[in-house]
């Protein structure tokens, strides 16, 4: 009876809350697919071009998060390069974007130190940064080179959840909506033009963590 007992106790004991749940001074990170899916929209000359589109891409995906509490969370999203082709209904594809969106998020997770499922919400500030922006053959044939896009700042949202298969590990879902606002400036026939463009993209991540 008493190692009957004794053993009751200690599967208590690792099965208790801190076996499990995401505590206050923990750290842990996620990696995993994340897709960038943009609701894209323009103004200027591409505004007026039939079919404007981005695609959408999917990279590695990974977020570093540390609790401040056992239910506040502070997050950085971070992932591989991003590269989109921008194209037309006319045209079809006409150019390759390349983008980072790093994301600071405060988060409020639900739930308590106990508990094993952790759904999430978070706001925060996004930087997206824009590189090796090219126009392909189709675009150069219709007149355009000289691509590059301002770098934007915006408001980012995000609800996921969390659920943790031990002490140290765990598997994820997220979705992320950035406000992407920037400026896209070419040239057309040698004219220098200023357009611009709203992604305001959705990003969906799939994840398994690590505890430290």
């Amino acid at each position: 009876m008493k190692k009957f007992t004794v053993a009751a106790l200690a599967l208590t004991t690792l099965l208790s809350g801190s076996a499990f749940a995401h505590e206050a001074g923990e750290f842990f990170m996620r990696a995993g697919p994340a897709t960038v899916r943009p609701t894209e929209g323009a103004g200027g000359t591409l505004g007026h071009l039939n079919g404007f589109d981005v695609s959408n891409n999917t990279q590695l995906g990974l977020t570093f998060t540390y609790m401040a509490t056992d239910n506040i969370g502070v997050e950085l999203l971070a992932a591989t390069p991003f590269r989109h082709k921008v194209g037309t209904g006319a045209t079809g594809d006409i150019a390759t974007v390349h983008l980072l969106p790093p994301t600071l998020m405060a988060q409020w997770y639900f739930g308590d130190s106990s508990s094993k499922v952790r759904p999430y919400v978070g706001v925060g500030v996004n930087y997206t940064t824009f590189f090796d922006n090219d126009f392909n053959d189709n675009g150069k044939n219709a007149g355009l080179s000289d691509l590059s896009f301002k770098d934007s700042w915006g408001a980012a949202g995000q609800v996921g959840v969390d659920y943790l298969i031990n002490r140290d590990w765990l598997i994820g879902a997220s979705v992320w909506y950035m406000d992407i606002d920037t400026t896209a400036n070419y040239k057309m026939g040698g004219v220098q033009q200023h357009d611009s463009v709203r992604l305001d993209p959705w990003v969906f991540m799939f994840s398994a963590g690590y505890r430290f």
